[in-house]
């Protein structure tokens, strides 16, 4: 079931109202990441005022996941021994069967869910549609007039919650964005259809159908399923690789089917069609209906007829599915976005939950995540539709910016800044980096360079280590030092000034800093290092587009919400163990010795240990300052290990991708965390995208840059962490636009709308052939006709679809992250001992002695849409 983005507070209210002392505590499922840190922080804070009980369960990956629901929330059901209750997953299960992974569903039983109701709020896409239009728990059939009927639940239309849902029956809810509403009509019919489609078993003695049949499997992948975990390799040791489906979550398919379509964790009625037996059971959904003529009335086509025609139906239906999964990763809305909404509407409002909801939104853009999946920006940022989230980002931040003036109107006192707003540093393009007072814990609008921890670090560290500089200055190289040195002296700032800590730098030299970048950022090629400012230095209502965000809490310290992104990021991904190492120029290696392993399983418990470390820290601001050396040792180490990758001439050009592999170096054990390693494809990936632009003048794959592969050892495991970025493209594209996706609609609609006559005279010209058949042939031209017909029904469909996937062609999917698809089927064709556990599906851990198969069989994938 899905909750419209209109309903977005029902659950919580009917929570709010039916909760009572001795009800069960809400359970929060979250993911190891900033966004769904930043939204637990605020659903938190929401339970906490309404006196709710809760507790938080950090989850590592998708061995986690099914670990708790073994161990905590069956149990919490009614069918053992529980009194049900809610679970929250933030950032979680999004693209799994949930009710088969968490045990809490057990198909066409009564007993499944057991009042357990999962709420579901991710950012990654593409959903699982079992979860959005299924996971609706069955009702016990009530008896009427002696026969047993289906009941069906009120408030729920098509896997739709209604205003009349009555919760408390338990299932799956996911939370809508928006996208479900308005992008996935063909989704959720083609889905529907299936689920209320009969059992029908293909038979091959069908000599007229069985080569279209035999077609139709093979265009449909049998394995390529999304949101899967891979069997693991301590598994797949001595095993056959067909068993490796009770190790994966599940998406299921049903029985009659000859592709893996997800089905309905729990089937909704059959709408009466289960009731009919026979041929007319299958006639009641697969035959088009003849008006009878008083003359003659219409004869039924044959079983066999109404077979092929019903599993060519199925096959249409199940492809729109698989189409929609084969579309590559993308993000949409962030969760810490939705759970901010969720509290206006509530009411709940204030600079705190405003500042979490930042933080969570600028941390994407840290991540790569974008309407592309996990890929750099290869587009300017003063495009409306590039960087991160392209339209749709561009409208959450100004939303954000237009919160930030709302709750944080200028001070009412003698004061100078209140008196005359142009003395205010921000409007005169100076950064801020201290507060107005000691009492001060307003946000501010910041006209934020493209630098790293600049209010933290030296002027001269904080560009050094500037993904975006690295790339365009070729920071990498002698002649990109050279090349920053004298971008520095052109500025007047000298190697002494911009080598101390920013915050002691000359006053003259700060606030003449933004005026000399704008005077020189064209010269280098830095075209989008500086956002936009009012020419007169007053906020008169402006976009501001491309500012930045800044809190300040008290004298203590004045922070950039892409400040506490990194931080927050570092401690996930590093840990605190790790500032106690730092003096001695390296990573803890005591870290790396507890997470022997063979699985995983330590690893994942340490990072469960570092999510409680990040999340203290997001309301602590001692714990933040205490956690900066971290991330500066972070973000050294990925310009080290960027810098000798590239000059050593480490990055390798295969046919879909260029590849590297960090398994050498001081700072290789950093690299193992997934997220790590992100980072630094990121870094790598920025630097290949400008080389190929200087190089060619354009980028390559069709001006969507080259996908990077980049793989990091673990020795301490014998695996290496692959993670596969895009190269970015498609800007607003795709889910990410919901503008442009509506008035795509629209012109679909019209066209359909001018088709219909043209079909019905069709209609009209084959009723009169068919008569004129029947008179002249008799009974033998039934069948013939009926097959006629069907292939003319099938030549019309296929010409609108071919219309409308001309359309899309240029849209859906476009520039997407497929290493999620390709990975998966690289497993399924190979022996390579491969682990799927985390849930960003660009990811995965593979053998030591199995990489360069691997890799060699990945590169013959579609790796980007």
């Amino acid at each position: 079931m899905y909750l419209p983005r209109s309903l977005l507070s029902t659950l919580y209210l009917h929570l709010q109202r039916t909760h009572h002392p001795l009800s069960p505590p809400v359970l929060i499922l979250v993911a190891l990441e900033p966004d769904a840190l930043c939204g637990c922080r605020i659903l938190t804070r929401l339970l906490k005022r309404d006196y709710i009980p809760h507790k938080i369960q950090p989850i590592a990956g998708y061995g986690d996941l099914e670990k708790a629901g073994r161990n905590v929330i069956r149990p919490m059901m009614e069918s053992q021994g529980g009194s049900g209750g809610v679970v929250v997953c933030l950032g979680v299960g999004g693209l799994v069967d949930l009710g088969g992974l968490l045990g809490i569903d057990a198909e066409g039983d009564e007993s499944s869910y057991g009042g357990v109701e999962v709420w579901v709020i991710d950012a990654r896409r593409p959903w699982n549609l079992g979860n959005v239009f299924g996971g609706i728990p069955v009702l016990p059939p009530v008896e009427e007039d002696g026969e047993l009927i289906n009941q069906t639940h009120l408030g729920v239309d098509g896997g739709k919650i209604q205003r009349g849902y009555k919760p408390n029956k338990g299932g799956i809810i996911v939370f809508d964005d928006g996208d479900i509403e308005e992008e996935l009509d063909a989704e959720r019919d083609a889905y529907l259809a299936l689920v209320d489609m009969p059992e029908v078993e293909e038979n091959e003695d069908d000599s007229d159908g069985s080569e279209t049949e035999s077609e139709d499997e093979e265009a449909i992948p049998t394995d390529s399923r999304p949101g899967q975990k891979r069997k693991s390799w301590s598994d797949r040791d001595g095993e056959d690789e067909s068993s490796d489906d009770d190790d994966r979550p599940r998406q299921r398919r049903r029985s009659n089917s000859s592709s893996p379509i997800p089905d309905s964790p729990s089937r909704p009625p059959k709408r009466g069609l289960m009731s009919i037996s026979g041929p007319s059971a299958v006639a009641s959904s697969a035959s088009r209906s003849v008006s009878p003529t008083p003359a003659q009335p219409p004869r039924q086509p044959s079983a066999r007829t109404l077979r092929r025609r019903l599993l060519k139906l199925r096959r249409k239906n199940e492809s729109v599915l698989q189409a929609y999964y084969s579309l590559g990763a993308s993000y949409s809305e962030p969760i810490s976005s939705m759970m901010y909404s969720l509290a206006s509407e509530l009411g709940r409002e204030d600079n705190d939950l405003l500042w979490m909801t930042i933080v969570g939104v600028t941390s994407m853009e840290l991540y790569g995540r974008s309407t592309v999946g996990v890929a750099i920006s290869t587009q300017k940022s003063s495009s409306p539709s590039s960087g991160w989230m392209g339209t749709r980002g561009s409208r959450i931040r100004q939303l954000l910016r237009d919160e930030v003036r709302r709750l944080n109107p200028p001070e009412l006192s003698d004061s100078g800044y209140s008196s005359n707003r142009s003395l205010l540093p921000e409007n005169n393009g100076i950064i801020p980096t201290t507060a107005r007072s000691p009492t001060d814990t307003s946000i501010r609008l910041s006209p934020e360079p493209k630098f790293l921890l600049i209010r933290h670090w030296s002027l001269y560290d904080s560009m050094l280590h500037s993904p975006y500089l690295s790339a365009r200055l070729h920071i990498w190289s002698d002649v990109g030092r050279k090349r920053l040195n004298k971008l520095l002296a052109r500025m007047g700032i000298s190697l002494v000034q911009c080598k101390q800590s920013y915050t002691h730098m000359d006053m003259e030299l700060k606030r003449g800093l933004r005026s000399q970048l704008l005077k020189y950022s064209d010269m280098y090629g830095l075209d989008d290092l500086v956002p936009a400012a009012d020419t007169d230095g007053k906020d008169r209502g402006g976009m501001k587009e491309g500012w930045g965000f800044v809190r300040s809490w008290g004298w203590r310290a004045t922070l950039s919400a892409q400040d506490v992104g990194v931080v927050v990021g570092a401690i996930l991904e590093v840990g605190k163990k790790a500032v106690a190492s730092l003096e001695n120029g390296g990573y803890d290696r005591r870290e790396a010795k507890e997470t022997t392993d063979e699985d995983g399983t330590l690893e994942g418990e340490e990072w469960v240990g570092r999510f409680w470390a990040a999340y203290d820290a997001l309301e602590n601001i001692e714990d933040l300052k205490a956690a900066l050396p971290t991330a500066q040792h972070l973000h050294r180490a990925i310009l080290r290990t960027g810098t000798s990758i590239i000059e050593k001439r480490q990055i390798r050009h295969l046919r879909a991708f260029r590849m590297c592999v960090v398994k050498d170096g001081p700072d290789v054990a950093l690299f193992t965390h997934p997220a790590a390693l992100t980072k630094l494809a990121l870094w790598i990936g920025e630097a290949i995208a400008e080389q190929e632009r200087e190089s060619k003048g354009k980028l390559g794959h069709g001006g969507r840059g080259t996908p990077l592969v980049v793989a990091g050892l673990n020795d301490s495991r014998g695996v290496y962490v692959v993670v596969g970025t895009g190269g970015g493209g498609g800007g607003s594209m795709g889910f990410g636009d919901r503008g442009a996706a509506k008035e795509k609609k629209e012109k679909r609609e019209a066209k359909l709308k001018a088709k219909e006559l043209k079909h019905k005279n069709k209609e009209l010209i084959r009723e009169q052939k068919r008569e004129a058949r029947r008179a002249a042939a008799g009974d033998d031209a039934d069948e013939e006709d009926d097959e006629t017909e069907s292939e003319a029904s099938e030549s019309d469909s296929s010409e609108d679809d071919g219309d409308e996937d001309d359309e899309k062609e240029h849209v859906k999917g476009f520039g997407r992250n497929k290493f999620g698809n390709a990975f998966q089927e690289v497993v399924e064709e190979t022996n390579a001992r491969v682990r799927i556990d985390s849930f960003e599906h660009c990811v995965v851990e593979v053998k030591k002695e199995d990489l360069a198969g691997f890799l060699e069989s990945l590169s013959m994938k579609a790796v980007v849409g």
